[in-house]
């Protein structure tokens, strides 16, 4: 009998361009990679989710090549101009001040939906171990908070919130299934499973399995242990053969959505993740 072929989709990350001006030629180029969707990545620098004319071009340039908004990764900075990062913004802060002013971002974030579906909206709860938090630190109570303040309206709109696996506390994979458990019950929120994290963290594999009830996202890029470098697939030490015999095991069918960095040309790192991507179709359609 011949073993049917699995189809999986898979998408790019607006995280390729986050230093320029997100334009229509960026989506063509993506398109002209071979993807299908993409992930924007919420930076008003990048993109400005205020305002109401950027949205309608985005919808336009979408539409002209042929990709599908597959989700918005709700801001994290104000800005990111020359490779520096501006004020971080933290829905996990304890200081009150800070955590609503993140939540007021993430809700602008969230107003892309009014205009172009889309299905998921990616939030950090909190920094990275390695980054200064605002408010010193990431707080799970104010975590909670900024998700029951924001799930309500993400539903209104026909989004799923999926909370991304981080190197801190409040979110790696085990302790983001507690808190969408035991502080969120009841509530339709996910969780991004960002491989490259999880790498940093220990366990590829067990991650998956630890997610797998809650997963409805997840960024696939690579890195060698030590720091987020963003590389694309094959380029860092994950055993891609073995996380992706994961994801098949429990049963994700979802986009396999690239956040990679650019590291010279974009169409250079298009290209890599265009064979990467090859690479991982065979392999999924392998015999483990």
């Amino acid at each position: 009998m011949v073993r049917p072929v699995l189809k999986r989709r898979f998408g790019i990350s607006t995280h390729l361009y986050h230093g320029q001006r997100l334009s229509r030629d960026h989506l063509l180029e993506i398109a002209a990679h071979g993807f299908e969707r993409v992930e924007v990545f919420a930076t008003r620098t990048h993109f400005d989710y205020h305002n109401p004319a950027a949205v309608a071009d985005l919808q336009q340039w979408l539409a002209e090549a042929g990709l599908e908004l597959e989700s918005v990764h709700a801001p994290i900075n104000e800005s990111f101009t020359g490779g520096r990062w501006g004020r971080v913004l933290s829905v996990a802060s304890p200081e009150e001040d800070e955590r609503a002013a993140a939540v007021v971002e993430t809700e602008r974030a969230l107003h892309i939906a009014r205009r172009i579906p889309v299905a998921v909206l990616v939030v950090h709860l909190g920094v990275p171990r390695t980054a200064p938090a605002p408010g010193g630190g990431n707080a799970r109570a104010a975590a909670r908070r900024s998700m029951l303040e924001l799930q309500p309206m993400a539903g209104a709109l026909g989004v799923k919130l999926a909370l991304e696996v981080l190197p801190n506390e409040l979110s790696g994979a085990r302790s983001l299934v507690h808190f969408v458990e035991d502080d969120l019950e009841g509530t339709d929120v996910g969780i991004c499973l960002d491989f490259g994290h999880a790498h940093l963290d220990g366990d590829i594999v067990d991650a998956v399995e630890m997610v797998s009830e809650h997963l409805i996202a997840n960024h696939v890029h690579d890195n060698g242990g030590r720091t987020d470098d963003h590389l694309v697939p094959f380029e860092g030490t994950i055993d891609w053969a073995a996380a992706l015999t994961s994801v098949q095991k429990v049963g994700y069918e979802g986009t396999l959505l690239f956040e990679i960095a650019g590291r010279g040309p974009a169409r250079e790192t298009l290209e890599k993740a265009r064979k990467a991507r090859e690479k991982m179709e065979r392999l999924l359609n392998s015999e483990f």
